[in-house]
């Protein structure tokens, strides 16, 4: 099988799979009671029962479930993602004001993981057993062990309130400047530790059961340098293992920006999202989990090719 077909297939598998998590992210919010409708009228009891009936059907929540999702989906096909109503904005511009915030967060604390995981795997496998082994096996149930919002909290305390080294709340400056970079390092290191520590052990894992195999015998008695068996021969194969991983991390990085974005307030999807569920926004709901499951099919569709540029052996079958 061709890549171009490999990915349309890929790509038409996962259409069913993206119905399926929208109904049933679509009835799980129903079965929660209220909805923005509700909120609107307690904050405002001058409102009519007359006028709250007008409110619901402007916003199409005046029929059952079934009728509101078949609506909400069909204008999802047409490009409309619905609206907002507490502030009565429209879903897409709502959540394209945020999305460079996240990705910009996303991005940092995948590379910090990356920066971190593939030194000290490499590392701990070339030195296994060793006492730098066990500080990094330390290191890595640690970061697995640490919930996100601990880990942030606890870097707020150290290094923004007792030390004072880094700013939490971000300026209203351009995101991509080297002003914000700054602000990026608390929560960026709080979402890479925990994929690092994920990481690091795939890359020991996959290191060491490389180094034992003949071809690095063979390349050892060749009387190749040890720098250049691991370097250039075991490493390459290595990052076979961490690719898969990396790809499902990424998409765990963006989910995990939820309790990152929240402890840090940081002005991402991740924080509109908890906000959209105290607020029982259906349509910005049902956008983000839609988003977020483009992202990891996304993901692991890029591990899949990636896989087939390190090994050429590996078939789309």
């Amino acid at each position: 099988m061709g890549l171009r077909r490999f990915i349309a297939v890929r790509v038409l598998t996962t259409i069913p799979i993206l119905f399926g998590v929208s109904m049933f992210t679509f009835a799980m919010v129903h079965l929660t009671p209220g909805d923005p409708i509700d909120q609107l009228v307690a904050l405002n009891p001058q409102i009519s029962a007359a006028e709250e009936a007008a409110i619901r059907a402007r916003y199409g929540l005046d029929g059952p479930v079934w009728q509101q999702y078949l609506t909400w989906i069909t204008n999802v096909l047409q490009g409309d993602f619905g609206t907002v109503i507490n502030v009565d904005q429209p879903v897409g511009p709502y959540i394209m004001d945020r999305l460079p915030q996240t990705i910009a967060l996303g991005l940092f604390g995948w590379v910090i993981a990356l920066l971190i995981a593939i030194p000290t795997g490499i590392y701990a496998a070339v030195n296994k057993d060793t006492l730098g082994d066990d500080l990094s096996r330390v290191f890595a149930l640690s970061g697995i062990s640490l919930p996100n919002f601990w880990l942030g909290l606890m870097l707020i305390l150290v290094f923004a309130l007792w030390l004072d080294l880094w700013p939490v709340l971000a300026p209203n400056k351009p995101l991509f400047s080297p002003a914000m970079l700054k602000y990026l390092v608390l929560p960026g290191v709080t979402i890479g530790t925990a994929s690092s520590a994920t990481l690091m052990r795939v890359m020991r894992s996959s290191m060491a059961e490389e180094m034992n195999k003949e071809y690095v015998t063979a390349a050892r008695a060749k009387g190749l340098p040890e720098r250049t068996v691991v370097l250039k021969h075991v490493l390459r194969n290595s990052l076979i293992s961490v690719t898969t991983i990396a790809a499902f991390l990424t998409a765990s990085i963006f989910a995990g920006a939820v309790v990152v974005e929240s402890v840090f307030a940081w002005p991402g999807l991740g924080r509109a999202f908890v906000k959209a569920i105290s607020g029982r926004e259906v349509d910005l709901i049902m956008a983000i989990t839609l988003f977020t499951g483009v992202t990891i099919i996304l993901a692991n569709l890029l591990a899949d090719i990636v896989y087939a540029l390190l090994d050429p052996r590996i078939r789309y079958d």
